[in-house]
């Protein structure tokens, strides 16, 4: 017989759990914003800033099903706050920046939401240039976070467990409250989505094809077309790249050369076609040092399948499929490939390691047969011309 528990019961007795059908399209979804980083050296912050509001709606999906509403609501504001935030210590000059973060970090006297909003907005900042230019959807923001505020400040008994969830009391259904709740959701989705392009306009410019073949390997990814439509809408964005930071981002980038499909494989993905090596060579003065000599590498021998270099830690794969049928890497094998004696045809499980010293960087070849006297030697001129310049 189960011994009653009597905390548990009083734990538990005024939640009512409740399912979020699309809760997996969700995460996917957020992950979106999660590939958002920013490549701004002067506000790699941010990025800590985005992951911790994707974080707290996570946590919110989560306290709402375990019938937490109350608290689920407090992480969707909780977002919105923490982007912001986000956007107030990263958009303003030097000087203020750095008084604002020792402030926020230090816990001390720092602005409110609200405040924080006025701040940027009579600073003539870039989120003063967004949010007028995207004005009816920061109206709308507003009023998605003046819901959230009554239940986070408990205003009506329906933001009570006690009221909420008693049988006599159910006016509206529990899928009604369910929409409800995935309407503040995907609003909040989406301003975290819009905050993140106050630090700079990559999201919605990887989108477009002419600029994503135009630049390099971002650390950015782009946001995809039926995330901008369902979280940010085809009419905010337009405005949006009415934006001066929009528009003069995209008239810098759209003069840089255009990259070819085969080139564009190689920056983006790391991926090498063989088949198509001359239309690489065409464009060589597009591809970065390691790009260029993995794809030099790959053609050398149609067994070559990967090229790794820094350590392992980067590689590129090519058009011929490896022998080896593990997926994973030890950053201990390579250690003990570039301290071997033997730079040519080392075990690596079902293919085989060479190892060559170029600009000064130690490059491993993964190939699936040994490599011949004839090819050895080919490379060991590769080495003998190329090791002297870093």
């Amino acid at each position: 017989m189960t011994k009653f528990d009597f905390i548990k019961l009083r734990e538990t007795r005024e939640l009512y759990p409740l399912k979020i059908k699309k809760k997996k399209k969700y995460h996917l979804d957020l992950i979106n914003i999660e590939e958002s980083w920013t490549g701004r050296l002067d506000a790699h912050i941010s990025n800590t800033f985005i992951l911790e509001a994707v974080q707290l709606i996570i946590n919110s999906i989560a306290q709402f099903e375990q019938g937490y509403f109350d608290a689920s609501y407090y992480s969707l504001r909780q977002s919105l706050e923490v982007s912001t935030t986000m956007t107030y210590l990263v958009d303003n000059d030097d000087e203020i920046r750095k008084n604002e973060l020792k402030k926020w970090k230090e816990q001390s006297r720092f602005p409110m939401y609200s405040q924080m909003i006025k701040i940027l907005e009579s600073n003539e900042s870039v989120f003063s240039d967004i949010k007028e230019k995207m004005t009816s959807y920061f109206l709308e923001l507003d009023e998605t976070k003046r819901k959230l505020n009554k239940y986070v400040h408990k205003q009506g008994f329906n933001t009570f467990y006690v009221a909420k969830n008693h049988p006599f009391n159910q006016k509206k259904s529990r899928d009604d409250f369910i929409k409800e709740y995935e309407q503040h959701l995907q609003k909040c989705i989406g301003a975290v989505a819009v905050f993140r392009l106050t630090i700079d306009p990559f999201p919605i410019l990887l989108n477009d094809p002419e600029i994503y073949v135009r630049t390099g390997d971002t650390m950015t990814r782009g946001y995809g077309d039926v995330f901008i439509e369902e979280y940010i809408g085809g009419q905010n964005l337009e405005n949006y790249k009415l934006t001066e930071m929009y528009q003069n981002h995209y008239d810098s980038i759209i003069l840089e050369d255009a990259k070819n499909e085969y080139v564009t494989h190689v920056v983006k993905d790391n991926y090498i076609d063989k088949d198509n090596l001359d239309r690489i060579f065409e464009q060589q003065h597009l591809l970065g040092r390691h790009d260029l000599v993995a794809v030099v590498l790959c053609g050398f021998s149609e067994s070559v399948a990967k090229v790794y270099c820094m350590g392992g830690l980067h590689f590129y794969f090519s058009s011929t499929k490896s022998n080896r049928n593990k997926m994973s890497m030890n950053g201990l094998d390579f250690k003990e490939f570039k301290e071997s004696p033997q730079n040519y045809n080392l075990t690596y499980d079902e293919a085989f390691i060479s190892t060559i010293e170029l600009h000064g960087e130690c490059y491993f070849i993964e190939h699936n047969e040994k490599l011949n006297e004839s090819e050895i030697q080919e490379l060991e001129k590769l080495r003998k011309l190329y090791s002297s310049n870093k």
